[in-house]
């Protein structure tokens, strides 16, 4: 019988979640092709239900980048569902995610991996800052003020959350407790547990293609709830101090 040869682990597992981004998704995938040519990792591109063509759209790129992998949801569960599904799935101790619109340049982050790899341990994530926002100035605005209050609430030391581009220890991310938009609170999720963050400005594009998920109203109604969330999370939270094994 001739044996299935076994998957080399990679460094470096990309997670991109993406709902209804036809158009976005596969020219992506190949920016993060060339972002991390010559260097051992793989793309986890997680598809949230669509209901256009994204999914097809990447299966047909999957014979052309050999690092491709695509998980599919049977039903719409939201980012951070899909994130999470994505790093399940990782193979490789190093994550990171980009947003599935493209906004993110992929060439941005190796220097965010190449960071975390420097740091020491405690060091769990390396965060993107967004340094010139190619959004709406309502966008903008809007954004300012949650992460002045999110950063003045939880003392979470980020100063803008919402940039999909971060790279994390998988470990790390797997012991924080799950909940829908997750994502958006994962520098103060990880200080909870008695780790630090480190972040980079990079670059954000226009969105090409699509429509975003997201409208302003509806991240303050989720927002009031998340923060009131992990607030209570922060507050019930005990460290064990050095934990020895004898």
């Amino acid at each position: 019988m001739i044996e299935a040869t076994p998957r080399v682990t990679p460094d470096i597992s990309v997670v991109v979640p993406v709902h209804d981004e036809e158009g976005a998704a596969g020219p992506l995938a190949r920016d993060i092709a060339a972002a991390f040519a010559g260097r051992s990792y793989e793309m986890v591109f997680v598809d949230d239900a669509s209901k256009d063509g994204t999914l097809a759209e990447l299966r047909a790129l999957m014979a052309e980048l050999p690092a491709l992998r695509v998980l599919s949801h049977g039903s719409n569960a939201g980012q951070s569902r899909a994130v999470r599904t994505g790093v399940l799935a990782a193979r490789a101790p190093i994550v990171v995610t980009l947003d599935g619109d493209g906004q993110n340049p992929p060439a941005d982050a190796p220097r965010l991996v190449d960071l975390l790899i420097a740091s020491p341990p405690q060091v769990a994530l390396v965060g993107g800052v967004r340094a010139k926002r190619q959004d709406s100035g309502a966008k903008r605005q809007a954004s300012l003020w949650a992460n002045r209050i999110r950063k003045r609430l939880l003392a979470d030391d980020a100063d803008d959350t919402g940039c999909g581009l971060k790279a994390f220890r998988r470990d790390v991310f797997l012991r924080l407790p799950y909940f829908d938009h997750l994502h958006r609170y994962l520098p103060a999720l990880m200080i909870r547990e008695g780790y630090e963050n480190r972040y980079l400005d990079v670059d954000h594009r226009h969105r090409e293609t699509g429509r975003s998920k997201y409208t302003n109203w509806g991240r303050l109604v989720a927002s009031v709830s998340d923060l009131l969330g992990v607030m209570w999370l922060k507050s019930r939270s005990r460290r064990p101090g050095t934990v020895t094994e004898l």
